[in-house]
C-alpha cells in the first residue's frame, strides 16, 4: 500500500508495535525442552491481548499464530511437537492484522550455549538489514535493495537465499510490490515512492542459497546442513529516512 494520511500511519504504527511486541515476548520465553507449539501459544495470547488477529492464519489458514523455525529450517516453520534444544538457532516471524492494517517482522536468535558462529550470523544479518533500511527513500531504485543484501552477504562471508524475497504489505500481508529480489536485477526498473510500504528482510546463509519446500506444504528448509539467519522489519518509505514500524 501507499500511506495516504497520518491515519494510516498511525494505524501501520499500531500493528507494527503489537507485532514486535510479541516477538520479543516469544523471544524472552523461548526455552530449551519448550515445544514450539508452547511457544506459539505464547504468540497467540499475545495477539489476541491486543485485539490482533494472526496473519497468515486469516490469509493462508496457517496453521499456527506464527512461524517459528528451527535450525536448518529456514522459514514458514509449522509450531508443533519440536523441542527447542540447547544451542538451537530460532528463527519467529510474527505477522498479523488490526483495522485492516498488517505489519510483519521476523528476529533469528540462539539459545544457550551460544555457537560465536551462529551469534555472529544472527547479529550480521540483523545489521545488513538495518544498513540497507537506512539507505532508502523516495526515488531510490528497487533493485538496490537486491543488490545490497548481496554484497553485504558476500561482504561478511555468506550467502543469501535467493527465492525468498521481501514484499509489499499494508491492506494485505502480501501486496505489490511483490517478488523485491534478494539479488541485483538489474531488468527491474520500479522505483521506491514516498508513502510505498514493504518489508526487509535478508536472508544470510552459511552455506545454501536457496531452500526448499517440505512436504508439509509450508516449512522452507535448505538442502543442506547450513544454517540460516533473517531479520526482518515493515517499513514505510519517505524522502528521509523510512519509518520503522514494528518497533515496541
Amino acid at each position: 500500500m501507499t500511506v495516504q494520511n497520518l491515519e494510516d500511519i498511525d494505524g501501520l504504527k499500531k500493528i507494527g508495535k503489537i507485532v514486535a511486541l510479541t516477538i520479543n515476548e516469544m523471544k524472552r520465553c523461548a526455552r530449551v525442552g519448550m515445544t514450539t507449539r508452547e511457544l506459539d501459544d505464547i504468540g497467540g495470547r499475545i495477539l489476541k491481548e491486543h485485539g490482533a488477529t494472526s496473519a497468515p492464519k486469516k490469509t493462508y489458514d496457517f496453521p499456527g499464530h506464527t512461524c517459528i523455525s528451527l535450525n536448518h529450517e529456514v522459514a514458514h516453520g509449522i509450531p508443533g511437537n519440536r523441542i527447542i534444544g540447547p544451542g538451537d538457532l530460532i528463527n519467529i516471524d510474527v505477522s498479523a492484522e488490526l483495522g485492516g492494517y498488517y505489519a510483519d517482522a521476523g528476529h533469528s536468535f540462539t539459545m544457550p550455549p551460544h555457537d560465536p558462529s551462529l551469534t555472529r550470523l544472527c547479529q550480521y544479518t540483523h545489521d545488513t538489514m538495518m544498513k540497507i533500511i537506512s539507505s532508502l527513500r523516495h526515488g531510490v531504485k528497487l533493485n538496490e535493495i537486491g543488490r545490497m543484501i548481496q554484497t553485504e552477504a558476500q561482504r561478511g562471508g555468506y550467502r543469501a537465499i535467493n527465492n525468498l524475497c521481501s514484499h509489499g504489505i499494508g491492506k494485505a500481508l502480501h501486496e505489490a510490490p511483490t517478488e523485491i529480489l534478494p539479488f541485483y536485477n538489474k531488468q527491474d526498473r520500479r522505483v521506491l515512492k514516498e508513502g510505498l510500504v514493504i518489508t526487509i528482510e535478508p536472508f544470510l546463509s552459511t552455506g545454501a542459497d536457496y531452500v526448499v519446500e517440505q512436504p508439509d506444504g509450508w516449512t522452507m528448509r535448505v538442502p543442506d546442513r547450513s544454517y540460516v539467519a533473517q531479520h526482518e522489519h515493515t517499513i514505510i518509505i519517505t524522502r528521509d529516512q523510512p519509518i520503522i514500524v514494528t518497533v515496541a
